[in-house]
């Protein structure tokens, strides 16, 4: 299918496709319903169960503030802080962030409709698949760094799309600078921006849109990177030791089908056949900067396949773009036959609901156990303040003098995050952690000689125990996690520990206990 048919005027009377003299048509005031229906659906929720694993390590970060973390840039822990500073520690403070960042992109996906030449109905129907994907729903609950980098993505490739239609190449500034504060937010937006631009400077696209303002747009994009380089570079450039061992957890050949098969369900079921004929058409199209959002597409699915092929997610902005595009080319196809729209609208309805039901809290806690092999949102959500009570426990019955030289020791991020987050003004001191960025934060006291260890179910951290006591003389489990009537997690059938008798001083043991996953 040419460009041309995709910018052919609809033929329903009241719905033009694109004006005379490349003008897109008016954006579909509709749309910005259904981007509110999604903030309220999202906000509904936001207060259920509790904060996920990575909202307490966010929380974490945001009061450490600096430069750069282990695992992400700056912007998502300072959101975090602001919402501190606003509302305290509150589940629906901080996901206001990304339930905006997730209406954000609802509207992109309309204005990417928009400069593929959709009118009103191709509008809306890219606004309603944006809205309906579960990895939209999913990651706009939490706020980690996901809903801001599916923005990010989807908005690059909005710019790119406009430039390809109208050949205005001053447009690369603003995708420079999304990349760049996208990059901020998490790395992967730096690997689309690169993969673009190579797609760019190595295919057709270099005769029409490569000039000056394309690097001009490239350097913008390093600016606000630059804190976050320069912090790496003073910790020994820990995101690559970082992400080898995210590669070596969740990559290899064992999950490339999870990969393929994950990316059925970046969108609703019934909206597959839309990104596909969104996916066609870039490929085929006679614009050349279009060509390179499939090319990019093509690229990426593969890398991320062999090396990260268990995180699904890693593409889930650029659905965005081929929804948009699916969205015009089946405009004229569904209303040709309105048996198909129909077909369309029920499908959409059931498989969001089910999604729903999977990536948002809408069962009691009791009930969402099989949902956790899916998608862990849920499960990773709950527990935490049993955990925190369980830990103050075992503290307050250390005797006095030996709290006095004592340290709360978690091997993950979310235990330290609880303890720090939700056992704050509780008496329970700051928590250390050996996981990513804790780990740099430092062992608190240097000379303790009793640690209280959290650690998380002995299936996803075989032989913690056995490690604890080569560090330590006296290794004793006083306590396990649970949460009756809730879903599992990796933490639940955890244990605590009281460590004593050092073999050596807490703050020379610190070094060896380092943990990036």
């Amino acid at each position: 299918m040419t460009d041309a048919a995709v910018t052919r005027p609809a033929d329903d009377e009241g719905d033009k496709g694109e004006m005379v003299g490349g003008r897109p048509a008016p954006l579909d005031r509709r749309v910005y319903g259904v981007a509110a229906a999604v903030f309220a659906l999202l906000m509904a929720f936001s207060a259920r169960y509790g904060l996920h694993r990575d909202e307490l390590y966010f929380l974490d970060c945001a009061r450490h503030l600096q430069a750069s973390y282990v695992d992400q840039p700056v912007l998502a822990p300072l959101l975090a802080r602001v919402s501190l500073e606003l509302f305290g520690v509150s589940a629906t403070g901080l996901r206001l962030f990304p339930a905006l960042a997730a209406a954000g992109t609802v509207v992109v996906g309309a204005l990417t409709a928009r400069e593929f030449g959709g009118a009103r109905r191709p509008q809306l129907l890219a606004a309603v698949a944006t809205a309906t994907m579960p990895v939209l729903l999913g990651s706009a609950h939490i706020a980690n760094t996901t809903s801001y980098e599916t923005l990010a993505w989807a908005a690059i490739a909005l710019v790119v799309v406009r430039i390809g239609r109208t050949g205005d190449t001053r447009w690369w500034l603003a995708a420079g600078a999304l990349v760049g504060v996208g990059a901020e937010f998490n790395h992967l937006a730096a690997i689309f921006g690169a993969v673009l631009l190579a797609a760019v400077l190595l295919g057709p696209a270099r005769r029409t849109a490569a000039d000056r303002r394309l690097l001009w747009g490239a350097l913008i994009a390093v600016v606000p990177v630059l804190p976050d380089l320069w912090w790496q570079s003073r910790h020994g450039w820990a995101m690559f030791e970082m992400t080898r061992a995210l590669n070596a957890e969740h990559g290899g050949p064992g999950n490339i089908v999870t990969w393929v098969v994950g990316q059925l369900g970046m969108s609703c079921l019934a909206m597959i056949v839309a990104w596909v004929a969104g996916l066609r058409f870039l490929w085929r199209s006679e614009r050349p900067l279009w060509r390179c959002l499939a090319l990019a597409y093509g690229v990426l699915f593969v890398l991320f396949a062999v090396t990260t092929g268990a995180q699904v997610y890693y593409l889930a902005g650029l659905y965005v773009c081929l929804l948009a595009a699916g969205a015009v080319v089946l405009d004229g196809t569904l209303y040709a036959g309105r048996e198909r729209l129909r077909g369309l609208v029920l499908g959409t309805a059931v498989s969001t609901a089910v999604s729903a039901v999977i990536v948002l809290p809408v069962l009691p806690p009791s009930d969402v156990a099989w949902t956790y092999g899916i998608s862990p949102i849920s499960g990773e959500t709950q527990g935490w303040p049993r955990l925190v009570g369980t830990v103050r426990q075992v503290w307050t019955g250390l005797p006095a003098e030996r709290r006095a030289h004592a340290v709360i020791f978690a091997a993950d991020y979310g235990e330290a995050g609880a303890v720090n987050e939700l056992g704050r003004g509780t008496g329970l001191p700051t928590a250390v952690g050996s996981q990513n960025t804790d780990w740099w934060w430092g062992p608190g006291d240097a000379h303790a000689t009793t640690v209280v260890a959290i650690a998380p179910d002995p299936r996803y951290l075989p032989g913690y125990e056995a490690r604890l006591r080569r560090y330590f003389r006296d290794v004793r489990q006083v306590a396990t996690l649970s949460d009756p009537g809730g879903a599992p997690n990796i933490e639940r059938g955890g244990h605590v520990y009281v460590c004593e008798g050092p073999r050596r001083a807490w703050g020379e043991i610190w070094p060896e206990l380092r943990m990036y996953a």
